[in-house]
């Protein structure tokens, strides 16, 4: 099967590998969709930081991965040929305090795998996925839809589920990359707004804007400050996310939340510092760290999407076929578009 790994120094290798056959608990998917996501840029694309459950081993690239049963193997007693799967994207091994929680992305055992990164991802024409992580696929949802939800909008729901957001919040969203767009559409979703986003890139205020996704986009400029408290009246937002990893974003979305507010900080990397009397204790804020999310929100989040009319896949400014990754991942490095997906026939 036509396969795609990545080397590092911002490479794609094609290459060819076997079709697998599904042992016991595993299903064999015929890959439909497989987006980028920015861990996958940061961390395997440009260079292997090969530490903890960042390390890259070499395996076919995607932890966003989309598909069609296809065949199933002995002791699986839920999916059948034919149906529609949304892959959680990490492995755990299932007996840890964090996977019986739900949260296999914090899997403690050394057996842990995330597809993608230490066992074969979805840029393949097939993907062999353990059962355990194959959520069902709405019918009213697409398998881009799907393969968006199972890591960056999964993670955005968590922040936001984090968050209790609903329609008594106003949101301000640092970071418009496709979690924050993501965060922002969600939000809507749950009935919060005014939503703002800020961003460094015009062109993701642009679509964050043309999407219908926030009701103002502001440059993160010297004048993002000002403006924002303009907006508020001074007040701050109730809730507020940062989806960057920037310490810039970070302290902004801190300084503008409001008394007795919530925060989310999800932008993976860097370091921040601030004032913790007069921006955290003295507001009486309450600052959550937000990593992916727990399979049962996941598989709440296809359902809410599904109930919503929501589609993910409105974000998606880029689609390639697998033949043209490098090019998919090139677009996805620039940290200019929307999100960008792999598509199969």
């Amino acid at each position: 099967m036509r396969s795609v790994v990545l080397p590092g120094n911002s490479t794609v290798e094609h290459v060819t590998r076997d079709v697998p056959e599904p042992g016991h608990g595993q299903v064999l998917l015929a890959m439909k969709a497989s987006s980028i996501c920015g861990s996958d840029i940061r961390a395997i694309y440009r260079e292997h930081l090969g530490r903890g459950p960042e390390a890259y081993q070499g395996v076919v690239a995607g932890h966003e991965p989309s598909g069609e049963v296809v065949a199933v193997g002995p002791g699986c007693h839920r999916l059948t040929p034919g149906d529609r799967v949304v892959v959680y994207h990490i492995a755990g091994c299932g007996m840890c305090e964090e996977c019986r929680r739900g949260y296999l992305i914090g899997c403690t055992d050394p057996s842990r795998a995330a597809y993608g990164w230490q066992r074969d991802g979805g840029h393949a024409e097939y993907l062999l996925a353990e059962e355990r992580t194959c959520l069902l696929l709405p019918e009213e949802l697409s398998y881009v839809d799907g393969a968006l939800v199972s890591c960056g909008y999964g993670t955005a729901y968590e922040a936001l589920h984090k968050l209790d957001v609903s329609g008594r919040d106003t949101l301000l969203v640092t970071g418009l990359g496709p979690v924050g767009l993501a965060a922002a559409q969600l939000a809507r979703a749950m009935g919060a707004g005014p939503i703002v986003g800020t961003d460094v890139v015009r062109e993701r205020l642009d679509v964050a804007v043309e999407l219908g996704l926030v009701d103002e986009a502001l440059p993160a400029d010297g004048a993002a400050d000002e403006r924002l408290t303009r907006f508020t009246d001074g007040r701050g937002f109730s809730a507020t996310l940062d989806a960057s990893g920037s310490a810039a974003a970070r302290h902004l979305a801190l300084s503008h939340t409001a008394r007795w507010g919530r925060c989310a900080f999800v932008g993976e990397g860097g370091e921040v510092s601030f004032d913790v009397s007069h921006l955290l204790i003295h507001k009486q804020v309450t600052l959550h760290g937000s990593w992916v999310t727990s399979i049962g929100h996941m598989e709440d989040l296809l359902g809410h999407l599904a109930r919503w009319e929501v589609h993910p896949e409105d974000i998606v400014t880029h689609r390639f076929g697998l033949a043209d990754a490098a090019a998919a991942y090139d677009h996805a490095d620039r940290g200019t578009t929307g999100k960008v997906c792999i598509v199969f026939p």
